[in-house]
């Protein structure tokens, strides 16, 4: 007997393994709920309410199980003795006309064979717990060490800025702000008093904007105790480590919380391209402890692309998920079905051997139809009745003493006509459902395809009107395509449209709520539009009205330019400003490089009123560069009149009035932007 049996009564080992057998359906089935309520949830916040609530089922399934199991148990003992006690009552109540002796037969064993197996499996459960628990242990060693021994104060200017940011968020709690040479992303660490990290790396190659993104990221985590879930997740990992669905679960909860905390840090800076640069100049292989919160958590591949909204559409992804979650639910609740059963079976008491059936006497007034059944030794045969009149005096019947009795049955009289017996139904080994789904098309199916088209509600006739329509599914395409609700209609409605479509861009199309009439208004301003540019307008949020609004300016605008400037936010009424502003016909690609570099109508009238001769490069390069209508003034001020090119080369360079006055405090004069450039690059005039 091992140290962990000498604890572990056998009820409770016997419970707690069926509890671990049974969280292997469980767990399938929650997952699937979990990946189809994400893939119908398009609020990375929703996904990731989603995603702890299920993992908080899966950590409360086990426990569940367990106190059910147990009260069964108790009952099914309770039981028992209550059947042991009444029959003991009968067979001494003073109804018996005669002592009934039946030889002490051995208890039954109700263990199941299976007990040795069981016990193995809960000590390697232990076991695996206990390993576990290890890489929890070892990152908060890790964390308190660089705590330690890694955190030291950033400067009074960054931490001003990370206490503006900490005010704007509402974020009330102590925080310090530390810098790290130990860590190459930033990080929050600690629960009750959390502290920010920040790489020196980060301080000294991000720009302020993307340095405040960063920043309020973190903070977004403190924000939501994101801290306090990691710890929960953790503890579930550990717990229930020999499931699949738990990981793959708690993936997706960590990846929603970096979405979650990458809309609050743009909704701060305001700037998604600035924020998504940031990003990605942090190297993804630059780890962190496994429970500190870092900015590179999750592919930063994937964020950057959903931070610009430049992902791939997920409706394809999205039909498929849901029919796999389908599918897993299905066959987890088989599944379970099937371990009930057998659970049920193992736990029952063994049948006792054939009952000794002691017939009533034909004299005695008993009712015709019954007989008092023994379990146990077989007894000795009673002996035949004897006449009224030589029956000695009765003798004082003494209380019988215990016997292995477990059932007392009343059974029908050998007398009695035996039923008639009525004949089996006649069973066809080929399901009429299964014949008429391969009458309609669907043919070499397996027994989960049609598990799934049954529980879909697939009909043959609705295989047949799909194929009439002109696609060709197989069964998963089918179940698919009726979770969606897919007509032949919708199909004809598309095909009427002009748009020749794969399934699954049908299925896309149908997630995304494209209707054949959303198709044909946009075919009627752009008539050679293909599919995957109609499901990326639907996207998008483009609409027929959009697209007129823009060709009243862009006769000639192609698909992919109304896709770019609806990305970007280009409106009819911001192209109108922009063009009234610059006096310029500007195309397309120079209005969406403007949008992207925040150029406003109000920026090109300040510049034009310097009297600057403005094109639409000159007007994007100086706004990349920063050259404002202040800047502009300042060095017309200061006796330097340039054109827009000579403004670029000089914010550049470096170029403020104050180097200038510099420059003249010194004896120079008749200074041009040349001069004063080589004056810069010479430092003559650096203290």
């Amino acid at each position: 007997m091992t140290s962990w049996q000498l604890w572990l009564t056998p009820d409770i080992t016997h419970a707690v393994a069926l509890a671990i057998l049974h969280f292997l359906w469980q767990g399938v089935a929650l997952a699937a709920l979990a990946s189809a309520a994400m893939a119908l949830s398009r609020n990375a916040a929703t996904r990731y309410a989603i995603g702890v609530t299920v993992l908080a089922l899966m950590f409360a399934a086990p426990a569940l199980t367990f106190i059910v199991l147990q009260q069964r148990s108790v009952a099914s003992a309770n039981g028992e003795l209550t059947t042991r006690a009444g029959a003991a009552n009968i067979l001494t109540s003073d109804s018996l006309a005669a002592k009934v002796s039946t030889p002490a037969s051995p208890r039954h064993n109700n263990v199941p064979a299976s007990s040795g197996y069981l016990a193995w499996l809960v000590e390697a459960w232990l076991a695996g717990v206990a390993l576990l628990s290890l890489r929890p242990a070892a990152g908060f060693f890790a964390l308190q060490r660089l705590r330690r021994k890694h955190a030291a104060p950033v400067s009074e200017l960054i931490r001003a800025r990370c206490l503006s940011l900490q005010n704007t968020l509402g974020v009330q709690r102590l925080i310090r702000y530390c810098e790290s040479v130990e860590l190459k992303a930033p990080a929050v660490v600690g629960w009750f008093r959390p502290v920010v990290f920040l790489p020196l790396c980060t301080i000294s190659g991000l720009s302020v904007d993307q340095l405040d993104a960063i920043v309020a990221h973190e903070l977004a985590h403190i924000k939501r105790l994101d801290a306090f879930v990691n710890l929960f997740q953790i503890a579930a990992e550990t717990l229930l480590f020999y499931h699949p669905a738990v990981w793959w679960l708690s993936s997706r909860i960590r990846a929603e919380r970096e979405n979650c905390c990458d809309d609050v840090a743009i909704a701060v800076c305001g700037n998604a391209a600035a924020y998504a640069r940031a990003l990605a100049s942090m190297a993804e292989s630059h780890a962190v402890p496994a429970m500190a919160m870092a900015a590179n958590r999750s592919p930063l591949v994937a964020r950057v692309a959903r931070i610009l909204g430049i992902a791939k559409s997920q409706a394809g992804i999205r039909g498929a998920s849901l029919f796999a979650s389908a599918l897993c639910l299905s066959v987890s609740l088989v599944a379970g079905h099937a371990l009930f059963g057998a659970n049920q079976t193992t736990a029952a008491a063994p049948q006792p051997p054939a009952p000794a059936a002691v017939p009533a006497s034909p004299a005695a007034p008993q009712s015709p139809d019954a007989v008092i059944v023994i379990h146990g030794s077989p007894a000795a045969p009673l002996a035949p009745p004897t006449p009224t009149s030589e029956l000695p005096p009765l003798p004082q019947i003494a209380p019988a003493p215990a016997v292995a009795i477990t059932e007392v049955a009343a059974v029908a009289d050998q007398d009695a006509p035996a039923p008639e017996k009525v004949p089996a139904a006649s069973t066809n080994p080929k399901s009429s459902y299964i014949e008429s789904l391969k009458a309609a098309g669907l043919i070499n199916l397996d027994i989960n395809q049609i598990i799934a088209l049954k529980i879909q509600g697939v009909t043959p006739d609705y295989v047949r009107s799909i194929i009439a329509a002109g696609v060709k599914p197989d069964a998963d395409e089918i179940v698919a395509m009726k979770i969606q609700g897919i007509t032949s209609d919708y199909l004809k409605g598309l095909s009427d449209a002009g748009v020749k479509v794969a399934i699954d861009e049908a299925l896309a199309m149908k997630i995304q709520g494209i209707t054949p009439e959303y198709i044909q208004e946009l075919r009627i301003s752009v008539p050679d539009i293909a599919s995957d540019n109609i499901l990326a307008m639907k996207i998008q949020g483009v609409s027929p009205d959009y697209i007129r609004e823009l060709r009243a300016s862009f006769p000639n605008i192609a698909s992919d330019d109304i896709l770019a400037m609806k990305i970007q936010g280009v409106t009819p009424e911001y192209v109108k400003e922009l063009r009234d502003a610059t006096g310029l016909k500007l195309d397309a690609d120079e209005l969406i490089a403007m949008k992207i570099q925040g150029v406003s109508a109000e920026y090109i009238r300040d510049l034009k009123a310097l009297g600057l001769q403005l094109d639409a490069e000159s007007i994007i390069g100086m706004k990349v560069q920063g050259v404002t209508p202040e800047y502009a003034k300042s060095l017309q001020s200061a006796g330097l009149h340039l054109d827009a090119d000579e403004l670029i080369g000089a914010k550049i360079q470096g170029i403020t009035p104050e180097f200038i006055a510099q420059a003249r405090s010194h004896g120079f004069k008749d200074l041009d932007l040349d001069k004063l450039m080589r004056l810069k690059h010479s430092g003559v005039l650096d203290q």
